[in-house]
């Protein structure tokens, strides 16, 4: 029986970019809500907070923290600002 062959997720998507125009251009679109949402997991996770309890702080439900960290939902400034501060963080905009 062979075993299985395992693949990065790095590996994959460049291939997937370098063969499919469409995707590398969905990727590049989604890019900047993926980095928001990659940094916003990053920093509950090194406060040691769940979902929930960033939620508290916010002032808002578990399942919007979680639509957030998935990237699926629009984030006003306001909003973003509020979980930045509920993680002791302050909100820094760049457009470059």
């Amino acid at each position: 029986m062979n075993k299985p062959t395992s693949v990065s997720w790095k590996k994959i998507r460049q291939q997937l970019i370098e063969e499919d125009a469409e995707f590398a251009t969905a990727l590049e679109e989604l890019a900047p809500e993926y980095e928001v949402a990659r940094q916003l997991i990053k920093a509950r996770l090194e406060r040691g907070m769940t979902q929930e309890e960033l939620a508290a702080k916010v002032g808002t439900r578990q399942s919007n923290i979680s639509r957030i960290e998935r990237g699926q939902q629009n984030l006003s400034i306001g909003l973003l600002n509020k979980v930045a501060k509920g993680l002791g963080k302050k909100l820094h905009v760049s457009i470059g």
